[in-house]
């Protein structure tokens, strides 16, 4: 099947790339930039010299590519300019599956609370949010548009979602500290970001409305069936990659490690992409770097009654473009981990 990047050139775009250069069922048919429209692919991205396949980018033009007979596109492009495409595409009945937030979030007023207007509401009712290892698969023959979810959100959802579900732990209390490599804010030209600013250099931002949040609180609630309020405390680590999460929570009354790591156990027993590894044993972001992997662990303070749950993923793979790859192999009935292993 032929398919298509708009926003190829981005650190997203670029992971994307590689993944669907070499993915055995998809072929890479055609990469958009505004920025290096008429560049030779390997120009821009030099790792892919030899398996390019002679590709250039072309305009970012949605009518253009609206009327091009690729029927497949991944939207790896900034929320806003997303769902302007994504107007376009899908009338035309192209399928999407877009990596910004402009389709994550189902309910308008909390995207709005969050990102201000929404430049395509009318087709929310068109999009699913797919986590693939938690998603009901319902949404392969709902979705005409698959929103990949964020790259916090997926270190906090994958191991506390079943827990919620099987009451393992208690909805109070719930304190996830997150680290993200830089590559999280995208490639951009900021002071906050260059190399000396980050260097030896680690701080929280975003506290208290982080946009991730909404993200998260809104899928436990549709996941697990409660409204559940969580403090999430983001932070910038000087890394480029990686997302490191800490979760302290309450255990339920009666639950052990035992019946936190059976929980585990029945959710993702047959996943491909989750690791669970020992009690005691913590998650490293250098271990899962490149990989669509989120390993993790936990383990009982007996001191609080808290359960100290930790996950690491690669931010621009299993955090973005590896999970939109997964996502795209579920919806055409294909491998799971084709192009991923």
């Amino acid at each position: 099947m032929n398919v298509g990047i708009v926003g190829a050139s981005g650190y997203a775009g670029e992971v994307l790339v590689k993944l669907l250069l070499r993915h055995p069922q998809a072929r890479l048919a055609a990469v958009t930039s505004r920025t290096h429209a008429g560049k030779r692919l390997a120009q821009v991205i030099p790792s892919v010299r030899g398996i390019d396949r002679g590709l250039a980018f072309t305009e970012s033009d949605a009518a253009a590519i609206a009327a091009g007979d690729i029927p497949f596109w991944f939207l790896a492009v900034p929320h806003g300019t997303a769902a302007a495409f994504a107007k376009v595409l899908l009338p035309a009945g192209k399928r999407v599956i877009d990596l910004s937030a402009d389709f994550r979030i189902a309910n308008l007023k909390t995207y709005e609370h969050y990102y201000g207007a929404h430049h395509a509401p009318e087709l929310l009712p068109q999009a699913r949010y797919v986590l693939p290892e938690l998603t009901p698969p319902s949404w392969k023959t709902e979705a005409r548009l698959a929103a990949s979810p964020g790259c916090y959100p997926t270190s906090i959802l994958i191991p506390l979602v079943p827990l919620l579900r099987d009451a393992v732990v208690t909805r109070e209390h719930i304190v996830a500290n997150s680290f993200s490599g830089v590559s999280g804010a995208g490639r951009k030209v900021e002071e906050t970001y260059l190399y000396v600013e980050r260097a030896e250099s680690a701080k929280a931002y975003g506290l208290v409305k982080h946009r991730h949040l909404s993200e998260i609180e809104e899928q436990i609630e549709k996941l697990t069936g409660a409204r559940t309020i969580i403090q999430f405390n983001p932070h910038l680590a000087p890394m480029r990659v990686g997302i490191a999460t800490t979760i302290t929570v309450p255990a339920a009354p009666g639950a052990t490690i035992a019946s936190l790591y059976e929980s585990w156990r029945k959710a993702y027993g047959s996943a491909p992409f989750i690791q669970v590894l020992p009690s005691g044993e913590t998650p490293d972001t250098a271990a899962v770097a490149g990989s669509n992997r989120v390993d993790m662990s936990a383990v009982h303070d007996p001191r609080t009654g808290n359960f100290i749950i930790t996950s690491a993923e690669d931010n621009l793979v299993k955090g973005t473009s590896g999970q939109a790859v997964q996502i795209m192999n579920l919806w055409n009935g294909w491998d799971e981990a084709a192009g991923l292993a």
